[in-house]
């Protein structure tokens, strides 16, 4: 899931956690040589016992992936003399010069052709502008969890660029959003605040049915990072989980069923709910079809809070119309911004929010707490957090 906002820097925990390995770091960047480290010198300052348990706590809150290969037995890697930097991350700068203190930050709309043809590493840099003049660049952090625009680029697969994303950081914020919806969908909430704007008291005469979640069954495309926190929540009311996963059957012990996608179809027929929790790729583009459609329950809701070109959107409006699908909550639509004509908008069963489910302080926190430990573990040589497949995509 891609921000909406610009990051700012974090407080509280997470970077409390980070305070030990930034401290270690400083502390030993003036005896450390103008060369890049040793693998044995790095070893021996960056694996410090106060620094792998600060590391650790940030690894195990989030369940990040740590790479089992240090980066720097990567061909071509070096500590970085120059990492290019969104613009955006201004406010997270000095907090990032302090996880790599002999690395050259510069805002890549403010570096000179000379700098973008001798950086190292981008961080939230991935155009294919830039690309083609960073012939030196070895490594892109990318903030968000759909890494779409990057693994496009042709030019990552062709020079083997690093890629590194924040999946997981955002999973629990975008599962709440998820709930939500289905909460405001399934009690008809909308309908009572649109009462309540009249000063009605709607408690006698037709009004919707309201509808419990516990005993339903919600089905969970995409059981990753943000699909497993979806599912867990979903387990904690009552549901019943299935669920969809490219990678493999196995999943956490709340989920009754894990499938295939070629599985979708089969499943969708006994679901209540479904979450759409799958990036994009070639194969989940246009998955919620008028096929898929077709499938459900007319009593069921689809939620989405992945990526909006999963869902056709004529289709979707043409189940919605038809009363094949009893509701719909959007956070994600295809285009964006979701245009003013679009019969969406008007649609009684249908909530929309703008691409925002992420946009909270905590998701916030977490994905800055990692932005700035993968640029330490970079610099360091490190193993890196949340390493992309980028020939699957994620």
């Amino acid at each position: 899931m891609r921000i909406g906002t610009p990051l700012r820097p974090c407080p509280r925990r997470l970077l409390a956690a980070l305070a030990a390995i930034l401290s270690l770091t400083d502390a030993a960047s003036s005896a450390r040589p103008a060369r890049p480290p040793s693998p044995a010198l790095a070893t021996s300052v960056t694996e410090s016992p106060a620094a792998a348990g600060a590391a650790a706590q940030l690894i195990e809150r989030l369940g990040l992936h740590v790479d089992p290969q240090p980066v720097r037995e990567r061909p071509g890697w070096q500590s970085p003399r120059i990492v290019l930097v969104n613009p955006e991350l201004r406010g997270l700068l000095p907090q990032l010069q302090h996880a790599a203190p002999r690395a050259k930050l510069i805002e890549v709309s403010a570096a000179s052709p000379r700098e973008i043809a001798a950086a190292d590493a981008a961080i939230d840099v991935c155009s294919s502008e830039v690309l083609s003049k960073a012939k030196q660049l070895q490594w892109i952090h990318w903030l968000g969890a759909g890494v779409e625009r990057c693994v496009q680029q042709p030019l990552m697969r062709e020079r083997h660029i690093l890629l590194t994303n924040l999946q997981r950081t955002m999973g629990p914020s975008i599962a709440e959003h998820a709930l939500g919806m289905m909460l405001v969908l399934s009690r008809h909430l909308d309908y009572f605040l649109r009462e309540q704007q009249q000063a009605h008291w709607a408690q006698e005469g037709p009004r919707p049915q309201l509808a419990d979640l516990e005993g339903k069954t919600v089905l969970v495309v995409g059981l990753g990072g943000i699909g497993t926190e979806v599912a867990r929540r979903a387990h904690a009311f009552g549901m019943r989980v299935i669920a969809t996963r490219a990678s493999g059957r196995t999943g956490p012990e709340y989920v009754s069923y894990v499938g295939l996608p070629d599985e979708l179809l089969k499943l969708a027929k006994d679901a209540d709910f479904v979450v759409n929790c799958a990036p994009i790729t070639p194969q989940t583009t246009g998955i919620f079809n008028q096929e898929f459609f077709a499938a459900l329950k007319p009593s069921a809701y689809f939620v989405s809070v992945a990526r909006g070109r999963s869902t056709v959107t004529a289709d979707l409006i043409a189940a919605l119309k038809s009363g094949r699908l009893a509701g719909a909550g959007l956070d994600v639509v295809d285009p964006e911004p979701l245009p003013a004509d679009s019969p969406l908008w008007h649609l009684p069963n249908v909530i929309i929010t703008p691409h925002i489910s992420a946009d909270t302080p905590l998701a916030e926190e977490q994905r800055n707490a990692v932005t700035i430990e993968n640029l330490r573990r970079y610099a360091a040589g490190e193993p890196m957090l949340s390493v992309v497949n980028v020939e699957h995509g994620y």
